[in-house]
């Protein structure tokens, strides 16, 4: 579940952003018997490099990022923590 997992946050990300760089890590074993993990949601890291990102602060990139994934935070997704820049902060 957790490759199918990975692959649909990347995909969408992939189709909202056309990403330079995109990674996906799913850090779930962090949270082996959080309260939040119980219901079988993951607990994923996104590092995404994107030109959409230019001149947005932090806190507007990650809701694009939180758009994006839309529903999966509902079905899939328990925790995302983000890094979200542009080509040309890295």
């Amino acid at each position: 579940m957790t490759v199918e997992r990975i692959g649909m946050i990347e995909e969408r990300l992939r189709e909202a952003f056309r990403p330079d760089e995109l990674e996906v890590i799913d850090e779930s074993h962090k949270h082996i018997g959080h309260p939040g993990a119980r219901d079988g949601r993951g607990h994923f890291h996104v590092r995404i490099v994107s030109d959409q990102f230019t001149g947005l602060p932090r806190l507007a990139r990650h809701r694009r990022v939180y758009r994006a994934v839309g529903e999966l935070m509902e079905t899939d997704i328990h925790a995302l923590s983000i890094e979200a820049s542009s080509k040309n902060e890295n």
